[in-house]
């Protein structure tokens, strides 16, 4: 795993291939987003592009916007894979998981600092390592279901 990007100019490149990636998976040119954030095209070029300072507010404005995942662009960031915002655009993966995160806060409350890294990350761990395999399951039926070899009675899950 790469070390995140510790710089603000590495979040902001990464902030600029992210909301690149997720207006072209929406279809639309930067004037279209402009248009739906409400503000000049120069100056949504400027902001796609990474220019100036990182503004969070703009970042959850832009989601709106583009249908996409306030959450996952942060954490693109952090994590430093804006692919990873685009591939959250669609599901809201990451809202998501801020959504669990505020009930298990509710929950457990104070008692979460009663949890060492190791059980933290055992968990974590289970729960990622389970995802991918739904997801590579889910995937391949959908590559069986498009190539005619997920017909009736083949046992292939809907794809849908």
């Amino acid at each position: 795993m790469a070390a995140p990007p510790n710089d603000d100019a590495a979040r902001r490149a990464s902030l600029a291939k992210a909301l690149k990636a997720i207006r072209r998976r929406r279809g639309l040119r930067a004037a279209d987003a402009a248009e739906a954030l409400g503000m000049p095209l120069r100056s949504y070029e400027h902001f796609e592009a990474g220019r100036g300072r990182l503004n969070l507010e703009r970042v959850h404005l832009a989601a709106d916007a583009l249908d996409a995942d306030p959450y996952a662009i942060m954490a693109a960031l952090e994590i430093g894979s804006p692919e990873f915002a685009a591939r959250c655009a669609d599901n809201k993966l990451m809202t998501i998981y801020m959504m669990a995160l505020q009930d298990f806060d509710d929950v457990a409350g104070d008692d979460i600092a009663q949890l060492d890294p190791r059980t933290l990350i055992a968990a974590f761990t289970r729960l990622f390592d389970q995802l991918a395999q739904e997801a590579r399951a889910r995937g391949q039926a959908l590559e069986d279901w498009r190539s005619g070899r997920g017909g009736a009675g083949s046992g292939a899950a809907d794809p849908t």
